[in-house]
């Protein structure tokens, strides 16, 4: 495995185009995109009647995460085909949340590992994020046109309750 630092012993910035999508026991997918990670925490302004200033005193409140879209090629692999059925499904028998989804994006210095199907980055290797209760609440099938010889590209939005991010191995 290369070491890609510099002289001055700082490491290089990891590039977005190495990255992996862990859906637990349903498998690993391969995304072309994924966007909107995000989490944001409300700020709660007030004034005590006996405060000796004029500012506000702030102190955070509740956590807000964005909904993560990920586009992936349609390919003839029906994995996860099911559990996006279940989720957008107007019958709500089969419903799942996955309890992690791990996008990881992976160190392009680094060799992906796999074991049992799933790409795993080294320790201390790269960044995930760890997507925790989530579910899928939008499924875009891709618009399809005779003329072209484009890829068929479908895309999910998945909403999550609780984020986790690991940085090198360590969160």
């Amino acid at each position: 495995m290369a070491d890609l630092t510099n002289t001055s012993g700082l490491k290089y910035p990891l590039t977005k185009m190495s990255f992996v999508v862990d859906f637990g026991a349903t498998g690993t997918c391969a995304f072309s995109e994924v966007t909107g990670v995000e989490s944001s925490v409300d700020v709660i302004e007030f004034r005590q009647g006996n405060a000796n200033t004029l500012s506000l005193m702030k102190v955070p409140g509740l956590v807000h995460h964005g909904n993560v879209t990920m586009k992936y090629g349609m390919t003839t692999d029906t994995t996860l085909v099911s559990w996006f059925y279940d989720c957008v499904n107007s019958e709500r028998q089969k419903f799942e949340r996955k309890t992690d989804i791990i996008i990881t994006l992976l160190d392009t210095s680094q060799a992906i590992q796999t074991s049992s199907e799933k790409y795993t980055a080294a320790a201390g290797e790269g960044v995930q994020w760890k997507l925790h209760d989530a579910w899928i609440t939008k499924l875009n099938m891709p618009d399809l046109d005779a003329k072209t010889s484009d890829i068929a590209i479908a895309s999910i939005e998945v909403a999550y309750e609780r984020l986790e991010i690991v940085a090198g191995g360590a969160s």
